[in-house]
């Protein structure tokens, strides 16, 4: 099916994940750029060879090929993700410091850590935010609590909560696009209370002016879209100055679940349009 041209009449950003396991080719890039309309933003993930294999050291040749990449989407990117794992850790901060230095300024990046002393509300948390304050990067606010209080009776939800860090909920604001990866369960209804915290929290950043991004990840991903629809019709509750949302026609069928991993493979989690 044509998934992506259905999912941007409805949303206006995607997170692209298929490029932290390897690049794209330039035809695939010059695709989804004619594929979508000119307000419609692409997230993409560096590539895990930069933010695991060389923890962002001599990686100059490796973030150029990425960024040539993107090059022909620059006026359609959002920010790029630094995913960095859970080794990642406070004696790697000055790692950072320098690789985001040394970036590229026509690009926009956010950064995910998983270590656990970057949530300790003490000197490491503070001065990996310190660093991405004088960077102007966004830190991404990463929410498992919703995949970690499922019961675990299916294997798309035990492969979830495997892979998935339990992380202290985080809402700090480093930059100008707050991002937020939330991960729920495979209904909508559970994900709802822990909803909540966002719906406030996004009204809040819009009405200071930023330009949040919220993405929404369910274990099989098949009622992502529905879980954004949700959080963004209580948003707007909240700001009914923001748009309808269109219906999104693209949620697929049970029997047709082998084509539609293939295509979320790429097009993992939606933000409102």
């Amino acid at each position: 099916m044509d998934y992506l041209p259905q999912y941007a009449r409805v949303f206006d950003t995607v997170e692209g994940n298929s490029t932290f396991y390897g690049l794209p080719s330039p035809a695939a890039i010059a695709r989804w750029r004619a594929e979508t309309p000119q307000d419609f933003r692409f997230c993409f993930k560096f590539p895990s060879e930069i933010t695991h294999r060389l923890m962002l050291r001599d990686a100059r040749l490796q973030t150029h090929a990425f960024l040539q990449l993107m090059a022909p989407l620059a006026d359609r990117l959002g920010p790029l993700m630094i995913q960095l794992g859970p080794r990642f850790g406070p004696q790697h901060l000055e790692n950072l410091r320098r690789y985001l230095r040394d970036l590229s300024s026509e690009f926009c990046y956010a950064v995910e850590v998983r270590h656990a002393q970057f949530f300790d509300q003490g000197p490491d948390e503070a001065a990996l935010n310190e660093v991405l304050r004088q960077a102007r990067v966004d830190r991404v606010l990463f929410d498992t609590r919703c995949i970690h209080a499922a019961r675990a009776t299916d294997r798309s939800t035990r492969e979830a909560q495997s892979r998935k860090p339990v992380l202290a909920l985080r809402k700090q604001v480093t930059a100008q696009r707050p991002i937020v990866r939330f991960v729920g369960q495979n209904q909508v209804e559970p994900a709802l209370e822990y909803l909540q915290v966002w719906v406030e929290q996004i009204a809040e950043w819009l009405a200071q002016g930023l330009n949040p991004y919220f993405f929404a990840h369910t274990p099989d991903d098949r009622e992502a879209p529905a879980l954004a629809s949700a959080l963004y019709q209580r948003v707007r509750q909240l700001r009914p100055e923001l748009p309808p949302l269109a219906i999104f026609a693209g949620t697929p069928e049970p029997d047709r679940a082998a084509s539609a991993n293939a295509q979320l493979s790429l097009f993992d989690t939606p933000r409102p349009r």
